[in-house]
């Protein structure tokens, strides 16, 4: 492979390094903003052009300083290189808010003429100045204080929960005899200790068999009950305050509600609309989840005749014993087809087909044996490097998304990203194959829209509710034919029967109307809990999902504390139910044949590659030729 004018991040090579690597690194580039901030203010002399080109390198420098120290925080093995990060983090973020207060810097740009700029540089000093009024620049003194030091409050409370969920692991202990219905080499990993027990731990490696396989339902009640506690009770206060801490800060800003805060740099715009759209998600589920959950509590009586619900711990049970008993998908079955090693190489074989690209694995180091490098490389460039951390462990993030590690800037950086996963390195279940793919569209999309002139709009930093559509079209190739042929492979070597993936395509839509359903129950807490701000969170949430969906929640449980997303996405996870309208919506443009090349080079150049340089709703009329609709996700959660 021709070498490439850019090079990758060095990661250190020891324990020593990495601290070094944490704590030194991001504080030399936040001096650098620093530098930045005085030469904006002091040159009074420098053009438009200029001062935004030097904005764009302290965009740069904080990004540099912010994607590093939080990957690291979730997934260096040492706990203390973990700490060190999580404080360069929260420095990072208090250099961010503390900026867009400074009214020195404000009015370097505040009253500049546009004119001479050219469209994208327009569109740039913008944002900027869309940025200072959000962070507070045009306060009165004491309010501009306090919203510095509520966004500092915020970034501290969100990387607490974070870490609580991270660190809060649950076990329990429980016959051997009570795991009926466990695959044979689950067994063989969790063997009985002296007293006939066996542990399980809330890993996904055991969440996931346990709550699909096991037929006593006690079982699935008792581990599904430990995972929905996770970072209970230390995560309650951490959430009362953060919630506290972000309607304060809206109402000082002038905003309606922090749901308002959040959506107006968003597609969807407004608070108000966020509930427009979960009731019309609502509405559009309601006939199918209903008809279907009459089936899955009839199917559950055969097994328990005294039950009065299906609960979220008998959720999966249910779906799959009735997918086994009336559509013939065995789950058992179809994961003998996904070994984990085969499945990676899957991804990557149907990916670099779909996108054009290869994957080089490189001999790098990295923050763990576990993590696989690539290059991906097109026609001989290096387009970027991806890292792939794909098991668990002790500290480690413990559910499954793609981390920023380098931002890629043209002609200057090559851009870098991370998949941190928790799979099993056995067999997966094609769930699992489905999240994989998922979180592979994110780093993808992140590699070749990491190509750009501003730092703002480098790889997937485009809308945050359209960030999800990309992913969630990949999900559609973990459920086709042709791509689980080249390595969906039982270890006799055979693949996949095309008639078996056919019935798995049947049987997928049975179910869909109750899980998005549940989805809306995750988007209500959300929303709500940030809009209603209510006392009681454990009444409140509870509430929250029954409304949603007719498969309840368990009794007393704890789940907005273990629920992460409440930090990151705040109070728009409605994000992945408008992000998936969009989805479907863009698939539709594939037709039959998922990989036509045409199709297939016109997404990755309409969608992929522009990063954020346009407008989410422009990128999606650019493909599609029209404006996105409702109809391919009507059509998809009917089954039509």
């Amino acid at each position: 492979m021709p070498a490439s004018p850019l090079e990758p991040l060095t990661l250190p090579r020891d324990l020593d390094e990495w601290r070094v690597f944490a704590e030194e690194r991001p504080r030399g580039l936040l001096d650098r903003v620093v530098e930045i901030d005085a030469q904006l203010v002091a040159e009074a002399d420098l053009s438009l052009r200029e001062r935004l080109a030097l904005w764009n390198e302290a965009d740069l420098a904080l990004s540099e300083a912010a994607a590093p120290s939080h990957l690291i925080s979730e997934s260096h093995p040492d706990a203390e290189v973990r700490d060190i990060a999580e404080k360069q983090a929260q420095a990072v973020d208090a250099v961010q808010s503390k900026r867009l207060l400074d009214r020195d810097l404000w009015s370097v740009f505040a009253d500049a003429d546009p004119d001479g700029l050219d469209a994208d540089e327009q569109r740039f000093l913008a944002h900027v100045r869309r940025d200072f009024r959000r962070g507070g620049v045009d306060l009165e003194d004491a309010d501009r204080e306090r919203v510095r030091e509520l966004t500092d409050r915020d970034t501290e409370l969100s990387l607490t929960f974070s870490r609580n969920i991270r660190e809060g692991r649950r076990e329990i202990r429980v016959p051997a005899s009570s795991l009926e219905g466990l695959p044979a080499d689950f067994l063989d990993e969790h063997p009985a200790d002296d007293e006939g027990m066996i542990t399980l731990t809330t890993e996904y490696t055991d969440l996931m068999p346990v709550r699909e396989y096991a037929r006593d339902r006690s079982v699935r009640h008792a581990l599904v009950g430990a995972y929905n506690d996770l970072a209970w009770p230390v995560n309650e206060p951490v959430l009362a305050e953060l919630l506290a801490v972000r309607a304060e800060r809206a109402q000082i800003l002038g905003y309606g509600d922090w749901a308002d805060y959040e959506t107006e740099t968003r597609m969807i715009g407004s608070s108000a609309a966020v509930a427009t759209f979960l009731d019309r998600v609502a509405a559009a589920a309601a006939p199918a989840a209903a008809a279907e959950y009459e089936r899955v509590l009839a199917r559950l009586r055969h097994d328990d005749p005294h039950a009065d619900a299906v609960t979220i711990a008998d959720f999966w049970y249910v779906l799959g014993a009735l997918k086994r008993e009336e559509y013939d998908v065995d789950a058992q079955r179809v994961r003998s087809y996904f070994r984990f090693d085969r499945v990676l190489d899957g991804v990557l074989a149907t990916t670099g087909r779909l996108l054009d690209v290869e994957y080089v694995p490189v001999e790098t180091p990295s923050w763990h044996d576990d993590v696989r490098t690539y290059d991906v490389v097109r026609a001989g460039e290096r387009l970027g490097r991806i890292h792939l951390d794909l098991h668990p462990r002790e500290g480690k993030y413990n559910h499954a998304a793609c981390f920023g590690l380098a931002p890629g800037i043209a002609g200057r950086s090559l851009p870098e990203s991370v998949l941190l996963c928790n799979f099993s390195r056995g067999l997966l279940e094609h769930d699992e194959v489905v999240t994989f793919f998922h979180e592979f569209g994110h780093l993808v999309h992140d590699i070749l829209g990491g190509h750009q002139k501003w730092a703002r709009w480098t790889g997937v930093a485009t809308e945050w509710d359209f960030v999800e559509a990309p992913s969630q079209l990949l999900e559609e190739w973990a459920w086709d034919a042709e791509a689980l042929a080249v390595f969906a492979r039982n270890d006799e070597g055979e693949p996949i029967p095309a008639d078996l993936v056919a019935r798995m395509r049947t049987a997928d839509a049975f179910g869909r109307g109750l899980e998005v359903t549940r989805q809306l129950g995750h988007a209500t807490t959300s929303y709500r809990l940030h809009v209603d701000r209510p006392a009681d969170l454990r009444s409140a949430v509870d509430g929250y999902y029954r409304a949603a969906s007719p498969v309840t929640p368990l009794d007393g449980s704890h789940s907005y504390a273990g629920f992460g997303h409440l930090t990151g996405y705040g109070a728009c996870y409605y994000t992945y139910q408008w992000s998936l309208v969009i989805a479907r919506d863009l698939l539709s443009a594939f037709g039959d044949d998922l990989f036509d090349v045409d199709t297939a080079t016109r997404y990755r150049r309409e969608i992929l590659e522009p990063g954020g340089t346009r407008d989410a709703g422009e990128l999606v009329r650019a493909f599609l030729g029209r404006e996105s609709t409702f109809d391919a996700y009507r059509d998809w959660l009917t089954g039509a």
